[in-house]
C-alpha cells in the first residue's frame, strides 16, 4: 500500500453563526487575508519609524501616511488579484461570461496580478506625495510574505491548489473526486502538498531572510529588498511549480503537465511563465541598485 498521509479533519470554517434567517461564516482564507493586511500594516509602522535602517538615518515616511496607503493596498490587493486571474488564466471564458469576473466569491485570485497592481499604486502614492518611490517599495516587499504564507496554509485548509500526485511519503490524500482522480497510483491517490511548500518558501523563508537583511544595512540600498523580494518569490514560485498541479484549463490528453509553452513532456507552466521575468527582472534591478551603491560608496 502506497504511504500517504490523510487530510486532516479540518473545517474550512472557522466558526459560522445564524441570526434570524441570515447566515455568517468566517472562513480561514478571509482571515488570512485580514491577519496578512493588518500584520503586514504593523511591520510597515515598525521598520518606518527605525530611522537607523534608512539611507541618511531619517524617517522618510509618517505613520498616517502609512495607514493611509493601506487603504489603497487592500483595494489592489482585491481587485488587481481578481482582474489578474480573469487576464492570466481565463480570459476566454471571462470574455463570454463579462459579469461573472465580478464574482469573486466564487474563488479565483492571482498573486501576480495582486502584485501588480499593488506596485503600481505604491509608485503613484510615492510620487503624489514625494516619498522615495524604492524606499517605499522596499517597505511592501518586507511585509508581503506574511500574507503569502497565510495565505498559502489558508489554501491548504480550503483543500484547493493542491500538487501533483506523487507516492512520497508525506503525500496528501486531498478530499474531493477531483483530488482523486490520479491515474496509475493502485489503491490511493495522494498528491505534494504543494501549498506548504510555497508557504514555507514564498512565505517563512522569504520573510526571515528579508528582515535579516533589512536590519543588516539593505535598506541603506534602496530597492535592494524589493528587487531581492521579486526574485526570490519568483525562484520559489518557479520551483514549487513542478509539484503544483497545473489550473484544468490547460490540462490535456496531449498535455498532461498542463504546459503553455512546449510539451511532450517539457515546458512551462503558466504560473511559471509569469514568476519567470519577476526573477530575472527582480534579481537584476538588485544587482544594479546594489552596485550603483558600491560605485557612490568608492
Amino acid at each position: 500500500m502506497i504511504l500517504a498521509i490523510p487530510f486532516p479533519d479540518i473545517s474550512p470554517e472557522l466558526f459560522s453563526v445564524s441570526l434570524g434567517g441570515f447566515d455568517f461564516a468566517l472562513r480561514w482564507y478571509a482571515l488570512a487575508y485580514i491577519a496578512g493586511i493588518v500584520g503586514g500594516w504593523a511591520m510597515a509602522r515598525h521598520v518606518t519609524q527605525q530611522a537607523h535602517l534608512w539611507p541618511r538615518s531619517e524617517v522618510f515616511v509618517t505613520r498616517a501616511q502609512i495607514e493611509d496607503i493601506m487603504t489603497w493596498v487592500i483595494l489592489a490587493i482585491v481587485l488587481g488579484g481578481r482582474l489578474g486571474y480573469v487576464i492570466f488564466y481565463q480570459p476566454g471564458y471571462y470574455l463570454q461570461n463579462p459579469l461573472e469576473a465580478l464574482a469573486i466569491w466564487q474563488g479565483g485570485m492571482s498573486f501576480h496580478g495582486g502584485m501588480i497592481a499593488t506596485g503600481l499604486v505604491v509608485i503613484v502614492y510615492a510620487m503624489r506625495h514625494g516619498i522615495p518611490i524604492r524606499s517605499l517599495l522596499d517597505v511592501g516587499a518586507l511585509a508581503a510574505p506574511l500574507g503569502l504564507g497565510l495565505g498559502r496554509l489558508a489554501n491548504f485548509i480550503n483543500a484547493e491548489l493542491w500538487g501533483r500526485p506523487s507516492t512520497v511519503p508525506w503525500a496528501v490524500i486531498f478530499p474531493g473526486a477531483d483530488a482523486q482522480s490520479c491515474a496509475n497510483l493502485g489503491e490511493l491517490c495522494a498528491r505534494h502538498p504543494s501549498q506548504l511548500y510555497e508557504a514555507v518558501l514564498e512565505g517563512l523563508v522569504l520573510l526571515v531572510v528579508l528582515w535579516v537583511l533589512a536590519y543588516r544595512g539593505a535598506l541603506k540600498v534602496p530597492g535592494l529588498i524589493c528587487g531581492l523580494f521579486l526574485g526570490g518569490y519568483g525562484l520559489a514560485r518557479f520551483v514549487v511549480e513542478y509539484y503544483r498541479q497545473p489550473d484544468a484549463q490547460y490540462i490535456t490528453a496531449a498535455n498532461p503537465a498542463g504546459h503553455v509553452i512546449g510539451w511532450d513532456g517539457w515546458g512551462l507552466t503558466m504560473g511559471q511563465v509569469l514568476s519567470l521575468p519577476m526573477l530575472v527582472a527582480g534579481l537584476a534591478a538588485a544587482a544594479l541598485v546594489w552596485r550603483s551603491a558600491r560605485a557612490r560608496a568608492a
